[in-house]
């Protein structure tokens, strides 16, 4: 592979991956029932809804939850397989597994999602405790939902909050299954965003 197509390879998938992201996160902000007013969830609805609309008109929401962002995020990363194999010079797959190789990699990039979350209230614990930054309380949005079962599990230890160690290894866990069963299908983890 020359420079040229090596560059518009990484140029095609970060520009996917944030777009997938994107999607993903308005998904989940949707699922936990986050502040739609907040600013950064404004942003999302801005730069989501181009694709969003149409295809929502075809497919409605279920429960209050957009599966029209759901679909779209699955078929950009179908999109975005096949582009990356025509760019490698591999033959199409079947739609099956393409299918598959699709699921697995939105799976991965929704627990890609949850990670950096959770890093990122980590840290904002640690610099900025008690912020009231609009992003900061859009992440505790999307962790608590996940952070809560594991806080039940363990005390509080002196004020030292251990469950988020659970919920990373939990994460880790569930990354493991998905790079085996990606290896099981036959699917080479440069061609999906997400693993």
């Amino acid at each position: 592979m020359g420079a040229l197509n090596e560059i518009f390879t990484y140029l095609i998938q970060t520009v996917l991956t944030l777009y997938m992201m994107a999607m993903l996160l308005r998904f989940v902000l949707q699922l936990v029932r986050a502040d739609f007013y907040n600013p950064v969830s404004q942003f999302l609805v801005k730069i989501t809804n181009p694709l969003v609309i149409p295809l929502r008109k075809i497919i409605p929401g279920l429960g209050g939850l957009d599966i029209a962002s759901l679909l779209l995020t699955l078929i950009l990363q179908c999109l975005a397989i096949v582009l990356l194999m025509a760019l490698y010079g591999l033959g199409m797959p079947n739609i099956g597994l393409l299918l598959v190789w699709s699921v697995l990699g939105v799976t991965g990039l929704m627990v890609n999602v949850y990670f950096f979350a959770l890093l990122a209230m980590i840290i904002l614990s640690w610099i900025a405790p008690g912020s009231s930054n609009p992003a900061v309380y859009l992440l505790y949005q999307i962790t608590e939902p996940v952070m809560a079962p594991f806080r039940k599990l363990l005390p509080s230890a002196g004020g030292m909050d251990f469950s988020p160690i659970l919920v990373f290894i939990l994460i880790n866990i569930i990354q493991i299954a998905l790079r085996h069963m990606a290896a099981g299908v036959g699917l080479h983890p440069a061609l999906v965003i997400g693993l």
